[in-house]
Parts: C-alpha cells; sequence; structure tokens
C-alpha cells in the first residue's frame, strides 16, 4: 500500500470539498495528497507544479483538457473526480487506488509471469482502450502510473501531460519518461494513441523482464536504444510476444491500437472496435485471481454482443500517418475469458484447413461405410442413454414406478437448479437475469401492465445489455424486500433508486446521485428554500418532510402519498412537496402544469444497484458500465426523455463510486 506521510509547513489543508491528512507522494508533475469528503470518500489529489498566472487562454486549454479527462470510462483507470480553475496553482481529484505501483513491485519482488502477467497486460491493455476512447493520450504511460489494486490493475495520471503542456508551462514535445518514450516523441513528432502503445509495450517489457526495455547509463543512451534498438520479448509466452513485439514497432504505422491489443489478448477478431461488452470481459479477467483462465476456443465478443443488441461504441478517430496498415495477425490462439463465460456454439467452431490431397486419400473411406459407422455410434449412444436412465430407476422405464429422489430432494435423472458464483457467470452462461425494480413510481420505475418503464428501467436494461444479456425479466420489489430477495437469489440485482446503507446489501456504484429537495409550480414566487416561509407544504410519510422543517418554518399539510401530494399542489392546496429530486421530477413530468425542483440539495442519496453479498466480479463489472452511462452522454438522454418538462439540475457527473 502507499505510505502516507504527514503534512509538513506550507502544504495545505483543504482542497476544493476534500480535507488533506497526508501526503501520498511527490513527482515532476505536482504533489500528491490523501483527502477525504465529507461523505468518507477518499481521494488522491495531485497539486500541479504550474501556474496560470491569469492566462485566461491556458486556463480554458487546461479546463477542456480536464473535460476530456473526465470522459475516461472506470475500465481499470483511476476515475478523474474534481479540479480546481479558480486558484493561480490547479489541482485534479482522482478516485483513490490502494495499492504498489508496477515499479515497486517488480523492482522488489522481481518479474511477472505466467496468469499475473498476462492479468497485468489485459488490465492495462482494457485502461488504454478506454483512455483512447475517450479521444484522450496518456503520453507518460509507465510503471509508476500502474497501481496493482486488489482488484487488479489501474492505470493512472492520464492526460496530465497534456494538460501541463495545455499551460504553456511546458514547451517540448517531448512528454514523458525517457525510458518509455516512443521515438516520434524523442523525434519530436507528433503523438498520438500509438505513442500511448509503444510506452505499453515498453511497460509489459519491465514488468516480464524485470529490468527496462531501452535501460542506459546516459539519456543519450536509452535514447539511442530506444531509435536503434530491438526488445527481446521470447520469454513471454503466446499471444502475448506477438502483441508486444508488434507494439514497440519503431514506426508508429506498424503498431496496433489499443482495441487490437486487447482484442488479440482476448483471442478475439480485431476487425471492429473493443465494445463495452469486450471492456467488461477485460476488467474481469485482469481483476480476478482466485482462479486460473479458462481457455476456450476463439468466440467472438462481439458476436455475442449483436446477438444481445448491445451496441459497441463508436471508436474515435485516431490519428495514425496515412500509411498506416493493419499488424500481422499471430497465429490464432486460446480465447482468455473469466470463468463462466460459455464455450463455443457449434455454429461458430472455426472450420479445420483442408487436407492435402496425400491426407485425403488417407482418410477417404466408402460413403457406405460413413454411413454404417455413424448409425452404429447413433446405437451406442442409445444404448447407454437407456442403462443410464434403468439404473436411475427413471420413472418411463417402468409402468407405475415410483420417482426416486436425489440426496437434493430433486427428482432423480433431474439436475438440481444450477447456482452460480457471481451475475457475471449466470448472464454469461444462460444469458438471463432477473432484476428487481420498483413499480410506483412514475417516470422512475413504473409498472403499466406487464411492463415496466422508466429512468431506472433503461439504466438497468443497459446494464444487462453490458453484461451480454438482451432482454433481462423485471419483478417489482420494495423497499421491504429487496435486500431478503437479493439474499435468497429470488432477483440478481436490484435497479430501485436503492441508497447505499450500512445493511448487509453489497452496492456498485452509485448509477445516481438523488438530493432531497422540494418541487414548486414554475415560475411561481418561491426560488429558493428562503421563500417557503410561513408557506403550506405537503408532508407525505418520509423523513424529508423533517429535513425541510429543520431548515423553515412551512405549514405541514399531511397526505397519504405523493400522487395526493400532487394533486393538493396542482390545486394550490399546498405550495411545496419535499421529497428526493428524482422521484420529484417523475410525478412533476407527467404534469400538464409545468413545475420545477429548488435546487435545495438538501442531502445526497446515493442510489445504488443492489448486489448479493460477496459477489465482487459482478459489482466491478457494474460500476465499470455506470460509468460508461456517463462518458456516452447516455444519463444525460434520459433525463431529458424522463424528466425533460421539469426544470430540473440533474447530476450529470460520475458519482464517486463506492468501493467493491
Amino acid at each position: 500500500m502507499p505510505q502516507i506521510s504527514p503534512l509538513v509547513a506550507g502544504d495545505p489543508t483543504e482542497l476544493g470539498s476534500y480535507r488533506l491528512s497526508g501526503r501520498v507522494g511527490e513527482g515532476g508533475q505536482g504533489i500528491v495528497y490523501l483527502g477525504v469528503n465529507e461523505q468518507g470518500e477518499r481521494a488522491a489529489i495531485k497539486l500541479l507544479h504550474v501556474k496560470f498566472t491569469g492566462d485566461t487562454s491556458a486556463r480554458s486549454r487546461f479546463a477542456r483538457e480536464l473535460k476530456a479527462a473526465q470522459r475516461v470510462a472506470s475500465f481499470c483507470t483511476a476515475r478523474v473526480i474534481e479540479a480546481d480553475l479558480d486558484g493561480d496553482t490547479p489541482y485534479i481529484a482522482s478516485e483513490y487506488i490502494e495499492g504498489r505501483a508496477l515499479r515497486d513491485i517488480v523492482e522488489t519482488d522481481g518479474p511477472l509471469s505466467g496468469t499475473v502477467l498476462d492479468r497485468l497486460a489485459i488490465g492495462t491493455a482494457t485502461a488504454l482502450t478506454a483512455i483512447h476512447h475517450a479521444s484522450i493520450v496518456h503520453r507518460d504511460f509507465k510503471p509508476d502510473n500502474v497501481l496493482i489494486a486488489a482488484d487488479g490493475p489501474r492505470v493512472v495520471d492520464f492526460g496530465i501531460a497534456r494538460i501541463i503542456d495545455s499551460t504553456g508551462t511546458i514547451t517540448s514535445r517531448a512528454i514523458g519518461t525517457p525510458a518509455y518514450m516512443a521515438p516520434e516523441q524523442i523525434a519530436g513528432d507528433d503523438v498520438g494513441p500509438y505513442t500511448d502503445v509503444f510506452s505499453w509495450g515498453a511497460t509489459i517489457a519491465f514488468a516480464a523482464t524485470g529490468t527496462p526495455a531501452f535501460d542506459g547509463k546516459s539519456i543519450a543512451v536509452v535514447l539511442n536504444r530506444i531509435l536503434n534498438h530491438e526488445v527481446d520479448v521470447s520469454m513471454m509466452p503466446e499471444p502475448l510476444q506477438s502483441v508486444v513485439r508488434s507494439a514497440l514497432a519503431k514506426s508508429p504505422a506498424e503498431r496496433p491500437s489499443a482495441d487490437q491489443i486487447l482484442l488479440r489478448l482476448l483471442g478475439q477478431s480485431t476487425s471492429v472496435g473493443a465494445s463495452t461488452a469486450v471492456l467488461t470481459r477485460g476488467v474481469q479477467v485482469a481483476g480476478d485471481d482466485t482462479k486460473p483462465f479458462i481457455r476456450v476456443p476463439a468466440r467472438s465478443i462481439t458476436d455475442h454482443q449483436s446477438r444481445t443488441g448491445a451496441a459497441a461504441p463508436a471508436r474515435p478517430p485516431a490519428p495514425p500517418p496515412p500509411q498506416r496498415q493493419e499488424p500481422a495477425q499471430p497465429a490464432a490462439g486460446p480465447t482468455v475469458l473469466p470463468e463462466g463465460l460459455p464455450a463455443v456454439p457449434p455454429d461458430r467452431v472455426p472450420e479445420e484447413a483442408p487436407p492435402s490431397v496425400t491426407e485425403f486419400a488417407a482418410v477417404r473411406v466408402s460413403r457406405r461405410t460413413r454411413v454404417w459407422a455413424v448409425v452404429g455410434t447413433a446405437l451406442a449412444l442409445i444404448a447407454a442413454v437407456v442403462i443410464a436412465m434403468a439404473a436411475n430407476d427413471w420413472a418411463p422405464l417402468a409402468s407405475g414406478a415410483q420417482q426416486t429422489r436425489s440426496p437434493a430432494g430433486a427428482p432423480s435423472g433431474q439436475k438440481p437448479a444450477p447456482t452460480y458464483a457471481s451475475v457475471v457467470e449466470k448472464a454469461a452462461q444462460t444469458g438471463s437475469i432477473v432484476i428487481g425494480v420498483r413499480g410506483d413510481l412514475p417516470g422512475v420505475a413504473l409498472q403499466n401492465g406487464g411492463g415496466f418503464d422508466g429512468f431506472d428501467i433503461d439504466i438497468a436494461r443497459r446494464i444487462a445489455a453490458g453484461l451480454g444479456v438482451e432482454e433481462p425479466t423485471f419483478t417489482s420489489v420494495s423497499g421491504y424486500d429487496r435486500a431478503a430477495a437479493l439474499a435468497s437469489g429470488d432477483v440478481d440485482l436490484v435497479v430501485a433508486t436503492y441508497p447505499i446503507d450500512g445493511g448487509d446489501t453489497q452496492f456498485a456504484g452509485p448509477y445516481y446521485l438523488a438530493h432531497q429537495d422540494v418541487l414548486v409550480r414554475a415560475g411561481g414566487p418561491i426560488d429558493k428554500l428562503a421563500d417557503l416561509k410561513g408557506k403550506r407544504m405537503c408532508a407525505p410519510n418520509t423523513p424529508s418532510v423533517g429535513v425541510v422543517q429543520d431548515r423553515v418554518a412551512v405549514e405541514a399539510v399531511m397526505a397519504g402519498d405523493y400522487a395526493a401530494c400532487m394533486d393538493l399542489l396542482r390545486s394550490g392546496a399546498v405550495d411545496a412537496v419535499p421529497g428526493d429530486d428524482l422521484i420529484l421530477a417523475g410525478f412533476a413530468a407527467r404534469e400538464p402544469i409545468r413545475f420545477k425542483i429548488l435546487g435545495a440539495k438538501l442531502t445526497d442519496e446515493r442510489y445504488a444497484v443492489g448486489i448479493r453479498q460477496g459477489d465482487v466480479k459482478t459489482c466491478k463489472a457494474v460500476k465499470a458500465l455506470i460509468a460508461d452511462l456517463y462518458r456516452t452522454g447516455f444519463m444525460k438522454q434520459l433525463v431529458t426523455r424522463h424528466f425533460g418538462t421539469v426544470q430540473f439540475d440533474a447530476e450529470l457527473k460520475v458519482p464517486a463510486m463506492g468501493t467493491c
């Protein structure tokens, strides 16, 4: 774990919404502090060694680069949470990762090999793909910026080199650590995603050998080796060996993209970009160190996505030179996927190469011989089945025979209901999951006849698609039985405005940061909380009533539920309705009268996906999919679709994620 040292004289004690508790480290870019906010969430806060000094154009460039960095989905990366643009010295707060740097691990414990090296390569390739999908170039990919956490490798500090460069304080294009720079960085040429690919190859080579791929006693020697030295990667297994060799090509045009690296390491076709499902698989493989890989014949995750209806995100335009060509593919290797992913369906088994004339003559048999061989095999199989059924006292073989039962209580001859180590495994093997939702909230999750519709339902469908399930089964769960439904296995996930609490449920997310707030008529005299003084407020049986009363004196008008409150508000019998802003927006959106939510944001209500306790694999996968909802703009589309008629200051930034 990182060593946290005390603050020293001159260190700030607060930055933004974070209270600083110690120093994580210091480098050429800035000092990294450990910060904690009011919710107890920790962040790594880097106070950058750059000065704006009133330069508005530099500040604008910084804001633009930072916004791009915040779009990066949290697939094996440390998510950017917030930053300061007001002070002369900016800072960036990122998700705090408890883990050791790859450099420290290799220098202390020695080189990596086997599945540990495979997982490092897949995890970092997943992160690099997510970074490039957000149109970000890391520019400083190296062992120091790869942290090995309990849930696998995480890539940090993506885009910071570009952010620093955008201030104008560094004028050279050759930003990076010398031993991991690409030839084009040394030459001062344009850099791009292909530059990160070279640095990735050098990093994996360091992890596999224990020494930098381009070592030397001086910077001049290091740079010369980068330009002219070929790296020996023969100690690596395939397909990693071929992938790293191609990543270290001197010409950017000859290197694969990060998408192609990830797909090749997973044994998949590189004809299309890596979809969200592929990124999710990468996270699962990189983070699961409890069992060895299950290696099965190549199966296209993209094909699976085409069957399930989950669309792959559009690849951002890469800036390689015009002469860039598709790198030669290595020999087809086994797919590296987490345990539980189904094997190749019969219609997708790759065809073998046709035999030569000599081979064909040697194995040729007459048509009649082949027919009798097939018939004989079929009869043998039927006989074996009949004997097995008779041995198990299968009822149809003996008239009136009693059906015997297995020790588990199921009839003998019938398999007991299968159990799965995780929802991810169940989704992969069966293509189906059950999601518990509320059915009584307009706009959020409302049951209409036999179906469900609303904000939560769309989120649940998107998460299911990311797990490879085309059409999940929805069932209504109340606030009283959702924890029990998860524990019993009646539902696999719960997406039901479920606030993170201290109970036995495990949560992934939150998927939305709601707030207790107040709903009023749009265009009326109430614009802020203080304007409610002396006004009539509907008082359903919710904690939000007391939260408002603690801040302003109002006249409470009792009501049975939110539907009754909306009747009172529409008729003018009350002036306001308190509650969670998302739920209020759902009720208000179906009204012909225009309403608004004040934006008081009295509390934070972190709605998260409920998961059965201990299912860490699914928790990690769902967290990554939630981050992608925001990165792709899908969350903004949902808010507009379901609450567009309400004046509503919705939260559209990725909320600070909890740990799995």
